[in-house]
């Protein structure tokens, strides 16, 4: 599915302001200079003439086209150094009346030829970032900066890092399967989730990463409160590339939020589309929470992770000398 179509609006959006931006102070200081060295605009006048110059070649000869080309062209590099000349004893840099554009590879207009710039592909992951709910965390929380040293040895943590990391550096948008976190809070399951969602969006793929808690408010503020010509807020949840449900069990539940979350669940399992929960409920916990159909695809269509060990958040307080 790649990046919102939002985020493509608004990166195509943000280029184009810089383009024009920078063409508009090119043109502020392009009238500075033909005011103070009137000289240049006279210079930029015969230059602006070549192409009807060359036009005016069109029926001679070859020989007499060629002998034209190659005075025009000896002519423009005589009236380019003076224009330099003249800029330089002004105390100006030769190129002084060009557009300073933020990506002088593309000049702001996200390719090269009819390949995408790297302005535009971190542009996007940018925007990717803002987009997923979690864009404050996606620079601190990394598999880089997940440490183990709080649970040295612990198997099952290591055993998750693994997975995970495997998970996002191999996702492909399709049929990636789905991972439940499962364990007690401060072990890292936002950690590692955060760093997932940070590869697969620097992939290129789409991520929303949101609490079961919040995701179950759009959904009951769409089908109770929506007024005429509001977005859907429930419509992304469907059509991310990655859906990551954070602390699925500190929803309200009842008929309601149970009916919308298995439609969500089981929507994209049907559509091969990955999902990420995580929960600190047991899995006992979970099947006296909801009904069999939305613990069916949990136990069934997920890959389970257990995360078990010390409270680093407890363990890095008292680290610090905090209670």
């Amino acid at each position: 599915m790649g990046y919102r179509r939002e985020d493509y609006i608004k990166v195509n959006e943000l280029l184009a302001e810089r383009r024009q931006r920078a063409e508009a102070d090119a043109d502020s200081r392009r009238d500075e200079i033909y005011r103070k060295l009137p000289e240049i605009r006279l210079i930029d006048r015969e230059l602006a003439m070549t192409a009807a110059k060359i036009i005016d070649l069109i029926g001679e000869g070859p020989d007499a086209v060629k002998l034209g080309m190659a005075k025009i062209e000896a002519e423009n590099l005589k009236l380019q150094a003076r224009r330099a000349e003249i800029l330089l004893s002004a105390g100006y840099p030769e190129n002084y009346t060009e557009p300073r554009y933020t990506c002088e590879k593309c000049r702001d207009t996200g390719f090269v030829g009819s390949e995408e710039c790297i302005c535009r592909r971190r542009a996007l992951i940018l925007a990717g970032y803002e987009s997923s709910g979690i864009g404050a965390l996606l620079g601190k929380q990394t598999f880089e900066t997940f440490s183990l040293a709080y649970n040295s040895g612990n198997a099952s943590i290591s055993r998750a890092y693994e997975r995970m990391k495997s998970y996002a550096e191999n996702f492909t948008g399709e049929g990636d399967g789905n991972l439940l976190l499962v364990g007690a809070t401060g072990l890292g399951k936002t950690h590692l989730s955060t760093a997932v969602a940070g590869v697969v969006i620097e992939r290129g793929f789409d991520v929303k990463y949101e609490t079961a808690q919040n995701i179950m408010s759009d959904f009951e503020r769409w089908q109770f409160h929506r007024r005429t010509g509001d977005d859907d807020p429930t419509e992304r949840y469907f059509e991310c590339d990655l859906l990551i449900i954070d602390d699925l069990g500190c929803e309200l539940t009842n008929d309601f939020t149970v009916s919308c979350l298995y439609n969500l669940i089981n929507t994209r399992i049907n559509r091969g589309r990955g999902m990420i929960i995580s929960t600190n409920l047991s899995a006992a916990d979970l099947r006296r929470r909801y009904e069999g159909r939305i613990t069916s695809r949990l136990f069934g269509e997920f890959t389970a992770l257990l995360f078990e060990g010390r409270d680093v958040r407890a363990e890095k307080l008292r680290a610090n000398g905090q209670k």
